[in-house]
């Protein structure tokens, strides 16, 4: 029977939880995609003019990359108050950070008014962005997780997973009707702060709908446990994490690994591989990724109901094997220059990469305890990124410097494929898992410490 805190919310309560929580992390997402489009596209000439046009594309994404950086921090502080406070209070706050950093990336002035001045402000703000998507993920997916029950947890779970292409889609979408109505001297004169101070209003509408849910139940019922042991101090989120499911962490990193660096090199860096090595015009290229982000924005929760009928883990290993099998029909597509290759090469990709998008949610969720979860699959998400998102576009564009070709980037993406299939095949199998349930015990003298949800695959806890 599942507990109380577990039990099943009325079907409309749970679709305004997760109708708060996608419209939140589409508005941070957008924000943050906004900025790697930029930055394939306008910035490398509006802050970085000194440099040739590829090295300037390299600085770029370098400040692309610090907003990465930041995110580990994020994941710390707001996991470790997250899991202290709440859910809700840290998500409405990240909500503001992001959207006021992206406004004022939106006023900024450009190196040919302020100099080197310029490209600091972009990069503190930047760092901004970073920190707040660091906190954003984590609260958003175990408020969702912690209201559902196991039954269905990888379907809604999926959805806040679909802020990411909605973002994408949002955030392209912005710039490729400006880059069709524009000139490109408009454009890179005015035109690209546009979308940067639309997230003003978009944060306003994202407020307006998290503030008006609950507080997870699981967390509440967790909290009231803890206060009623109060002589006995609890030790700090990030401590027990590491002294309790530091395997965990490490199995998350892993699975982050080809999901996040094929889903950089697929929706940012093709921005600039296809424009500098295929030929394919800027508006071409963006189309594509917006119509694959509407695809992909459509098969997550597809992908997330599948891994409640089979399992988290047969999901994304066949995302994992699927988009390093894809990646040198991918270049091959795009080296075509014709846009339906081009519109296939990432519609697949993309397809791929939601196998293993969509059950991480529920995945990560389930390896953790409720008073160390927010902690956990927040360090275990925001830390890969820094290995493997952060750094992608930016690996990406260099070896394409350095080799001509598209051979490297094609390994580089198989290689972080490998390294994903090997940590999701040793780990434990999280369906039926009930959250209220899964609590944190010292191991067995080898100070992995083990999950008390953990049952053998198959096994029902609700």
């Amino acid at each position: 029977m599942a507990s109380a805190a577990s039990a099943p919310p009325t079907p409309g309560n749970l679709k305004r939880i997760v109708a708060a929580s996608l419209i939140g992390t589409t508005i941070e997402w957008y924000d943050f995609f906004l900025y790697g489009s930029a930055a394939a596209l306008v910035f490398n000439e509006l802050f970085f003019p000194d440099s040739d046009p590829l090295v300037g594309t390299l600085l770029s994404f370098l400040t692309y990359a610090v907003g990465f950086a930041a995110r580990p921090v994020g994941a710390l502080v707001f996991g470790h108050y997250g899991d202290r406070l709440g859910r809700k209070k840290l998500l409405v706050l990240s909500l503001l950070m992001m959207g006021g950093a992206t406004f004022a990336i939106g006023l900024l002035p450009t190196h040919a008014t302020v100099g080197t001045a310029a490209p600091v402000l972009l990069t503190v703000l930047r760092l901004v962005q970073g920190f707040a998507l660091g906190g954003e993920w984590g609260g958003a997916v175990l408020l969702v997780s912690e209201h559902g029950d196991a039954r269905r947890r990888g379907f809604w779970a999926s959805w806040p997973q679909t802020g990411a292409p909605a973002g994408q889609l949002l955030a392209t979408g912005v710039l490729s009707l400006l880059t069709a109505v524009l000139s490109d001297a408009a454009f890179n004169s005015w035109g690209w702060r546009i979308p940067f101070l639309l997230s003003g209003v978009l944060v306003m509408v994202g407020l307006w709908i998290r503030l008006s849910v609950d507080e997870s139940p699981v967390f509440k019922q967790a909290l009231a446990q803890a206060e009623s042991r109060k002589a006995k101090a609890e030790p700090l989120p990030l401590v027990a994490v590491v002294r309790y499911h530091w395997r965990d962490v490490l199995i998350a990193m892993g699975a982050r690994m080809a999901e996040n660096i094929s889903y950089y090199v697929i929706t940012a860096f093709i921005l600039v591989y296809a424009t500098s090595a295929a030929d394919v015009s800027k508006q071409t290229a963006l189309n594509a990724v917006l119509v694959a982000s509407a695809v992909h924005f459509a098969v997550i929760p597809a992908w997330g109901a599948l891994s409640d009928r089979i399992g988290r883990r047969p999901v994304y290993l066949l995302g994992a094997a699927g988009v390093g099998l894809w990646m040198f029909p991918f270049f091959m597509l795009i080296d075509s220059g014709d846009f339906s290759s081009l519109l296939l090469a990432v519609t697949v990709g993309l397809v791929l990469h939601g196998a293993m998008y969509a059950p991480q949610a529920a995945f990560f969720s389930e390896m953790f305890a409720t008073r160390m979860r927010y902690s956990g699959a927040s360090i275990g998400a925001q830390f890969a990124s820094v290995a493997a998102g952060a750094p992608a576009p930016l690996i990406a564009t260099a070896l394409l410097s350095e080799y001509d070709s598209s051979t490297p980037i094609s390994l580089y993406v198989i290689a972080s494929a490998v390294l994903t299939l090997f940590a999701v095949g040793v780990a434990r199998e999280t369906r039926h898992r009930d959250l209220a349930e899964v609590d944190s015990v010292p191991g067995d003298g080898d100070g992995s410490g083990s999950v008390s949800g953990s049952r053998p695959q198959g096994a029902r806890t609700v």
